[in-house]
């Protein structure tokens, strides 16, 4: 079918046999249909990358939260512009 979107050719290695496999168990109406397996794969492989991001960012946000502060008062006043004055211009 004509199309102006890219296409992605897909060898069938073992690594993608094996996914496809996979895909067949958990889409048992599409097992003889590659084509759609692959785009379950695609969709829930984007799903599962998405939760996994949103999991971090919320682990580096709660990380963030819960140092907050903790170093106030490690430094004394004027350390910045002591330590500077040894650096080169």
């Amino acid at each position: 079918m004509p199309t102006t979107k890219p296409r992605y050719p897909i060898t069938e290695t073992p690594e993608i046999s094996r996914a496809l496999a996979i895909a067949a168990r958990r889409w048992p109406q599409d097992r003889d249909k590659p084509r759609v397996l692959l785009l379950h794969l695609i969709e829930e492989g984007a799903r599962a990358v998405e939760t996994i991001d949103a999991e971090r960012v919320a682990k580096r946000r709660e990380a963030i939260r819960r140092t907050s502060g903790s170093a106030v008062g490690i430094f004394e006043d004027g350390y910045l512009e002591k330590l500077r004055e040894d650096w080169p211009e």
